[in-house]
């Protein structure tokens, strides 16, 4: 289906000024997206937009990310990037999901109110199950406890404190254990060092599993407050935030926003790994190549950031959160193998990642073929 054709399908909408939608697909970030939704609500001030990656494992999947964009092209760019890696990141962990994404344009911490909220969730509702929102950057489960109100496809779900649950951070924890195993041949993290960048819910609880751990961590945040906190529960180090890419650690673990790694900050990191949580870690594709010539050994971010989808495939009236965690330490074993057959094969590990979710869709592309041929 072309991406185009669904512009102005959920009401009330128009496309959000001044994008043409026409130019969708030329949009340096488009790949071959299925659809891409244009949101506005002038009553709740909500903008908003929902892309639509790949629906071949399941209805898509991804979270809603609110954030004060620059422009709209910039929101548009950053909603067609993460559903993409959506699409990777459910594919690559076996859920039967597709990948999709939303964003809203503005400031969480400002203009997000009930009202834009419950908008949002009448444009997921009149979607129709084509596309599953949960809590992101900016948005929270709570947030979600709200749009479920209105629409069935909402996920994400807090304990019995309102909490998310914290199989990202255990995710990205495995990802690191796994970092240690293939760069430094350790099997433990005992008196390692680990940069955190960001200590938002992810972030600080990835510092818990580290100073479990017997690490040593390094933390930064624009948020001083959320930063002095790790340092005074777990022990870490404040660092300020523009000197923590390049800081001397075993590993640097992005878990902030994305796009930190690039032309400019790749040759001056002194880390000997990279995995987090942080979606889109790589400015362009290209960088993976620079971080391979620089020996420097890199989880994909959807690889290390999949303890979300794995908490998401154990939804239901049988969930239990320690079998989730315990679900999560296979991105131990997924992450080391992407490291190791990357080392044999010469190439990146995000080629590799991509090969085996690629192989998976094909598959299941090829399964879906072969049944509606013999259903003819």
């Amino acid at each position: 289906m072309n991406s185009i054709n669904s512009i102005n399908s959920i009401n009330p909408i128009n496309p959000i000024n001044p994008i043409n939608p026409i130019n969708v697909s030329t949009h340096p970030e488009f790949s071959a997206h299925e659809d891409v939704f244009f949101v506005q609500e002038p009553e709740s001030g909500l903008q908003a937009i929902v892309a639509i990656h790949d629906s071949t494992l399941g209805p898509a999947f991804g979270g809603c990310r609110m954030h004060p964009y620059g422009s709209d092209f910039e929101a548009l760019g950053d909603a067609l990037r993460l559903s993409r890696a959506m699409t990777y990141k459910t594919a690559i962990i076996g859920a039967n999901l597709g990948g999709g994404k939303s964003v809203i344009l503005g400031d969480p911490h400002r203009q997000k109110t009930k009202q834009l909220l419950l908008a949002m969730a009448h444009a997921v509702e009149k979607l129709g199950g084509r596309y599953i929102i949960a809590d992101d950057v900016g948005t929270t489960v709570r947030d979600m406890d709200v749009l479920r109100t209105v629409t069935r496809y909402a996920s994400g779900f807090g304990d019995q404190f309102g909490e998310p649950c914290p199989a990202t951070a255990c995710g990205v924890f495995h990802s690191i254990r796994a970092l240690a195993k293939y760069r430094l041949g350790r099997k433990d993290l005992e008196d390692m060092t680990v940069a955190i960048q960001g200590a938002g819910a992810v972030g600080y609880r990835l510092a818990g599993h580290l100073a479990d751990a017997g690490a040593r961590i390094l933390i930064s945040d624009t948020r001083p407050a959320a930063a002095e906190r790790v340092a005074v529960e777990f022990g870490a180090t404040v660092v300020a935030p523009e000197e923590l890419l390049f800081a001397e650690v075993d590993v640097l673990a992005p878990c902030a926003m994305g796009l930190v790694l690039d032309d400019s900050t790749i040759p001056l990191l002194r880390c000997h790994g990279v995995a987090g949580a942080a979606n889109n870690q790589l400015a362009a594709p290209r960088h993976a190549e620079q971080l391979l010539k620089r020996g420097i050994a890199w989880v994909p971010d959807y690889v290390a950031s999949a303890g979300g989808v794995i908490d998401v495939t154990h939804e239901g009236p049988a969930y239990d959160q320690a079998m989730v965690l315990r679900d999560c330490a296979r991105i131990y074993e997924l992450s080391l193998d992407i490291l190791q057959r990357a080392s044999r094969e010469q190439t990146t590990p995000l080629a590799v990642a991509n090969r085996i979710a690629e192989a998976r869709l094909k598959q299941h592309r090829s399964k879906a073929k072969s049944a509606l041929g013999s259903a003819a």
